[in-house]
């Protein structure tokens, strides 16, 4: 008897030790549990390290903790198309039986006849044209449930999932791994500011007056005795390119020191986020994995595309700036939320 428990004890101060001999390094990458040992994910952990400790020159307040993450491509997928892109053409099915001038009339003729490539040909004006037909002339409240009730059923052409479960995992973790450590996180999205509210808590723990988006304008008015909100058919801001730190600076009111995208339209984000002074992360997400997602450039000689264009002068200026790129490929162990 003496003798087992000597051995019990001999294995619990072997255990013990074992445990203490993990390096650091180690134990604190199992925090982003879906991404692959590589530079982006050390870079991550690093970042917070040093700017979380009160004896790092680096050290930031928890008050301007502030993290600013695009949406389409960089928390989700944005192929085949975007997904309010997706969301306006079923509107378009539901509403044409009541408008039999769009039988004939285009972006809308296409739609319905399920041509896509004529949409795409539409350019920039017939997307606004489709978005204030299929967005504008109810209230907020109103476009909120339609919104809500589309998600509810729709799911990815390619999937076969809900679209609030094509979320990628990896950045799921890294927000909550933010959160954790004292950050405020913020979407700052071209996409529609009313489209995304409905969805992000439940998909990225991000509340609705944390959503910084596209907007059209509103109008307050009484409705059968009742104050409500209409939605018009006109743009209010559009949240991209430079629009990006605008509504940062306008929503947000402060510099984020951590800012993410994956595309041409976030690159203005990223250059206000490196302006500030003090040590500040910029990182974005490079889809070059085709088998698991999507694999689109034309940044290193991969396909152009009209969604999330990742241009090669993008990819040269984050070279030469030190902004962190993620590759899919390489850098994620697992691609979507709905893998978990």
């Amino acid at each position: 008897m003496k003798w087992t428990g000597k051995l019990a004890l001999s294995l619990r101060l072997m255990a013990i030790a074992a445990i203490f001999a993990i390096p650091a390094t180690v134990a604190a990458q199992d925090v982003l549990p879906s991404w692959n040992n590589t530079a982006a994910k050390q870079a991550i952990i690093d970042f917070v390290a040093k700017v979380t400790d009160e004896n790092s020159p680096h050290f930031v307040p928890v008050e301007d903790r502030i993290a600013t993450f695009d949406n389409d491509g960089t928390l989700w997928t944005e192929h085949p198309m975007y997904t309010q892109l997706s969301f306006a053409l079923d509107r378009v099915k539901v509403l044409a039986p009541g408008k039999p001038e769009w039988q004939t009339q285009q972006p809308f003729q296409a739609i319905l006849a399920n041509d896509l490539k004529a949409v795409a040909a539409a350019g920039e004006k017939g997307l606004a044209q489709l978005i204030m037909a299929t967005h504008a002339g109810i209230t907020t409240t109103e476009f909120e449930a339609i919104v809500q009730d589309w998600f509810a059923t729709a799911k990815h052409p390619r999937f076969q999932q809900p679209y609030t479960q094509c979320t990628f995992l990896p950045m799921v973790e890294l927000l909550e791994y933010l959160r954790a450590n004292g950050f405020k996180t913020f979407i700052v999205s071209g996409g529609g500011i009313e489209f995304m509210r409905p969805i992000t808590l439940g998909a990225y723990g991000i509340p609705a007056e944390q959503v910084v988006g596209s907007s059209i304008k509103t109008k307050f008015e009484m409705q059968d005795g009742k104050a409500v909100l209409l939605r018009l058919p006109e743009i209010d801001f559009i949240d991209d390119h430079e629009g990006k730190p605008v509504g940062i600076n306008r929503f947000i009111g402060k510099r984020p020191i951590a800012s993410f995208g994956n595309s041409g339209g976030d690159r203005e984000m990223l250059q206000w986020a490196d302006a500030g002074e003090g040590l500040s992360l910029k990182m974005l997400v490079f889809h070059n994995d085709a088998e698991r997602e999507y694999a689109y450039g034309p940044a290193d000689g991969l396909p152009d595309t009209k969604f999330g264009a990742f241009p090669q002068d993008l990819m040269d200026e984050a070279k030469q700036k030190g902004w962190v790129v993620i590759r899919m490929k390489e850098d994620w162990k697992t691609i979507f939320t709905f893998e978990k």
